[in-house]
């Protein structure tokens, strides 16, 4: 995506805009400042981010939608308050929420970030002078913010790692992902993105039938796969068969500046694929066996803003149920039964941890790969 110019911003196309539904609203409706010629007094209390608050600007229209846009994760971001009080305490939460409001909060997704602009954290500007665009640009809004783990990935960045069987369909990221998930609407009470109903769900589109683990192999007739049948369906997720390699990413730290600028460095990242216990087994995801990425997270990660502000560090893995967008109908795993069975390569196993991660990480690492004799490892 190639950066915008500072006129690019701001520009609004007046032809265009005046075909858009909202040309009907007066500029000062949503905005704020003046309705006069004068520049200065024009802009006298303008809100360039009139959606800061969607209730009380989007939500006068959108009555259906905004109550639940305000409390989605998009636009409250907990999921980051999720991990990172559970790795801190009560009294080094102002502290935790200084360092997100400087380095973080920038993904933070308005209504405007989605619909009108790019969002911040690639520098903002309208999309198309200032068109609403009812479906989310791929590139300009999706990915700008979902990029290295998610961007990459889909696009098949990463050198000899192909890209998303979907996107190779020419799916864009709307194809899978509703407009009622990505504003939170039918959902409560959700505090990370592995929360509730598993949406979207592969078996939306794809109707596979599942076994119970006590099927007898069969041959694949009627469009059903053997392998589908023999393993069942609380077993594992997907993607330990149908994902292949992602970047994992080790640590991060943040600082700022002498000026104040905030920026951050990821030390160590690294490409690969790895099977491990799931730590967030519900009914609505029962799965043993998921695949899990590293996430950027180190003890003193946030040194910069005070002295060990992440005491429970270790009772947190900082390796975690992942959903890579990298999925392939042929992979390493699906071409013989010992690309997963008793090839210790593909899980997490003790060894592959260092030593300070290996109490964190005591619940999802695997003693061996399952035999081929059974699952119960």
């Amino acid at each position: 995506m190639a950066p915008m110019e500072p006129w690019e911003r701001v520009w609004i196309d007046a032809e265009a805009f005046s075909e858009d539904v909202h040309s009907y609203i007066n500029c000062t409706d949503c905005h704020g400042g003046q309705a006069v010629a004068e520049k200065d007094a024009a802009h006298t209390g303008l809100k360039p981010e009139v959606a800061d608050d969607p209730e009380t600007t989007c939500g006068q229209c959108h009555v259906d939608v905004a109550p639940y846009a305000k409390e989605s994760l998009h636009n409250t971001l907990r999921g980051y308050d999720t991990a990172l009080y559970a790795r801190s305490e009560p009294e080094h939460h102002p502290a935790i929420e200084e360092m997100q409001s400087n380095h973080c909060d920038s993904c933070h997704a308005d209504c405007g970030d989605c619909h009108v602009s790019q969002p911040t954290s690639v520098g903002g500007g309208l999309v198309a002078g200032h068109v609403f665009n009812r479906t989310p640009s791929m590139s300009q809004n999706c990915t700008a913010c979902h990029g290295s783990r998610i961007k990459d990935e889909y696009y098949g960045a990463h050198e000899g790692i192909p890209s998303d069987v979907h996107f190779k369909q020419r799916m864009a990221c709307v194809d899978c992902h509703t407009g009622d998930e990505m504003h939170g609407m039918k959902m409560e009470d959700v505090n990370h993105r592995y929360d509730g109903a598993q949406e979207p769900d592969c078996q939306s589109c794809h109707k596979i039938e599942m076994g119970t683990g006590d099927e007898e192999e069969s041959e694949e007739e009627n469009g059903i796969i053997r392998e589908h049948v023999i393993h069942d369906e609380t077993l594992m997720s997907c993607q330990v068969c149908h994902s292949t390699t992602y970047i994992n990413c080790i640590d991060c730290h943040v600082e700022q500046t002498e000026e104040g600028t905030a920026f951050f460095r990821v030390d160590e990242h690294f490409l690969g694929f790895y099977v491990g216990l799931n730590p967030n087994q519900t009914e609505e995801r029962p799965y043993k066996y998921v695949p899990l990425r590293h996430v950027p997270i180190a003890p003193d990660s946030f040194s910069f803003y005070g002295d060990d502000l992440l005491p429970n560090y270790e009772e947190r893995p900082t390796w975690v149920y992942t959903t890579p967008h990298n999925i392939q109908r042929e992979t390493p795993q699906t071409e013989r039964c010992q690309g997963c069975h008793g090839n210790d390569d593909i899980f997490l196993t003790r060894d592959k941890l260092s030593r300070e991660e290996r109490r964190a990480n005591r619940d999802v690492i695997v003693d061996e790969a399952p035999s081929m004799f059974g699952l119960g490892n």
